[in-house]
């Protein structure tokens, strides 16, 4: 393969699976477990190992469900109090660490980083890391007013917490309706379209031609949820099927998490893939890596059309692999709406006109969101992708909360020499942290313009809009609504917003902060 000295702790992902369930009775469609073991299944298959890799996991980590994130609504089924413990139970694995991730859609990427590390120290030898989610089946179970078996109250073992659980919002933007990202990430696209110096119109179809070829792989991949090609006019222009989400943003420019799909990735050192007789075309090695979060909450944030943790992460993880951004063949960039995938190409360096696509799975609108879980199928179809074409170079990015987490990682099945080890990310976290940020008024009375703003709308049409601000006399940058009346609300849409001039006003009932346009 290669005349390159690998280190026998040298963490190496060594199987894939990945499948989509359309099933559309409720009652006969598999839960998020069974989906999940199945996924687990097929990895273990793509080692040639089989079964037999049960005999020899020592760590099963699995990403947390949707559902059971902190501010999620509590359902009346689908709890996993430890979902590690379940799937390996099922699959009849006895691993001595049970661990599951934190919400996000970074989750798999930071898993997979987690686990490399804990190979690569002797803590683990053999990981399968795996995720799912029924989101689809339980939405239309809940509609039908029905209550499904999804449930293990006591599967045993202890679960070990990766990461860190915390809200993404504070409540003063809660209660503004910023903690739902069909509102949020619609207004980092508008911050976007100043940035680039383009009209509303012209910056509308920009979208769509960012976002139809996402449609065309979608189109080709066996596990998409909608595998439909779309022209960029098709996603730009608002229509009856095609109606605004939030301004500037059409339904076909949003991530759907009404899926069901899994996704699991076996991984081992290489050591131990020797010695269980793993092929080395089989071998995808992690060459490079970086996490990092953003200013944590949006009103925090240094602007809405950069992110400085991507910059750096991805500063991280090139160094980490001795690679450029040139050389990479493969791009999978998080995809949620189409403003995290402008934010993570441009912080990256990729050019707007380079020729090279930007997913390899399709992208979160068309693949299929997936919860928390989707960067795992980017990794699976990546690993493909790569053994495909040995010699070839792969990047994924993942992202949670409102462009806050990230990931990355680095991949090809070109032998990586060395030891392989990674910068803490805590090293480089407080230097993004300490960027330069505006101070933020919670209570704002005055004279302020417009930041950037989204129009959220319903099946009926525009039901008001959220903007960010600044002080006019402070520059302290503030969240509110605006008057929610429809002339208001039309001329939102119709025309440039973009610092804008108007008066805000704090109410003394804690109600939401209403700026009003001049």
């Amino acid at each position: 393969m290669s005349d390159i000295k690998i280190d026998d702790r040298m963490p190496v992902l060594v199987g894939c699976g990945q499948l989509v369930q359309k099933e559309k009775d409720v009652e006969k469609a598999k839960s998020p477990m069974h989906l999940m073991a199945d996924a687990a299944e097929a990895a273990a298959a793509d080692t040639g190992l089989g079964k037999k890799l049960w005999d020899v996991v020592d760590n099963v980590t699995t990403v947390r469900f949707i559902t059971d994130s902190p501010d999620s609504a509590k359902l009346p089924f689908g709890r996993y109090p430890n979902s590690a413990k379940t799937l390996a139970n099922m699959i009849g694995a006895n691993p001595s660490k049970t661990c599951y991730g934190p919400t996000g859609g970074n989750t798999p990427q930071l898993l997979v980083n987690h686990t490399a590390e804990l190979i690569a120290n002797g803590e683990t030898d053999v990981a399968l890391v795996a995720g799912s989610e029924c989101f689809g089946t339980m939405m239309r179970a809940l509609g039908q007013g029905k209550v499904l078996p999804w449930h293990d109250e006591n599967p045993g073992g202890e679960r070990i917490d990766i990461g860190v659980e915390k809200l993404g919002v504070t409540e003063v933007e809660k209660r503004h309706k910023l903690q739902f990202p069909v509102n949020i990430y619609p207004m980092f696209e508008n911050a976007i379209r100043g940035a680039a110096g383009r009209s509303v119109k012209d910056h509308q179809l920009a979208i769509g031609k960012l976002m139809a070829p996402f449609t065309e792989i979608a189109a080709k991949h066996p596990q998409a949820w909608f595998p439909i090609a779309r022209t960029a006019e098709e996603i730009a222009t608002p229509t009856d099927d095609n109606r605004y989400v939030g301004f500037p943003y059409t339904k076909y420019m949003n991530a759907i998490m009404q899926v069901d799909q899994a996704a699991a990735v076996v991984m081992m050192s290489v050591k131990k893939a020797r010695e269980l007789g793993v092929p080395q075309s089989k071998w995808v090695f992690l060459h490079g890596c970086a996490d990092a979060n953003d200013l944590w909450y949006p009103t925090e944030r240094v602007n809405y059309h950069s992110s400085p943790a991507i910059r750096m992460m991805g500063k991280k993880a090139f160094a980490m692999s001795g690679w450029s951004i040139d050389e990479i063949d493969y791009f999978d960039l998080y995809s949620c709406f189409p403003s995290a995938v402008q934010i993570g190409r441009n912080e990256l360096g990729i050019a707007e006109d380079d020729p090279r696509a930007l997913t390899v799975t399709g992208g979160l609108p068309y693949f299929g969101g997936a919860g928390n879980n989707y960067v795992m199928h980017s990794i699976a179809t990546m690993m493909d992708k790569l053994r495909a074409k040995p010699g070839t170079k792969g990047l994924c990015t993942s992202n949670g909360w409102y462009v806050t987490k990230h990931g990355l990682g680095l991949y090809s099945t070109t032998p990586r020499g060395g030891k392989w080890e990674r910068e803490n990310p805590a090293a480089y976290q407080a230097e993004i942290d300490a960027e330069k940020h505006p101070k933020v008024e919670e209570k704002p009375n005055g004279k302020a313009k417009i930041e950037t703003y989204t129009v959220v709308h319903g099946r009926g049409g525009a039901e008001f809009a959220i903007v960010f601000g600044r002080m006019a006399d402070t520059d302290a940058r503030f969240v509110a609504h605006t008057p929610n009346d429809p002339a208001t609300l039309a001329d939102m849409v119709e025309r440039e917003q973009l610092g804008r001039s108007g008066t805000v006003q704090s109410f003394a009932d804690g109600s939401v902060n209403i700026f009003t346009p001049e």
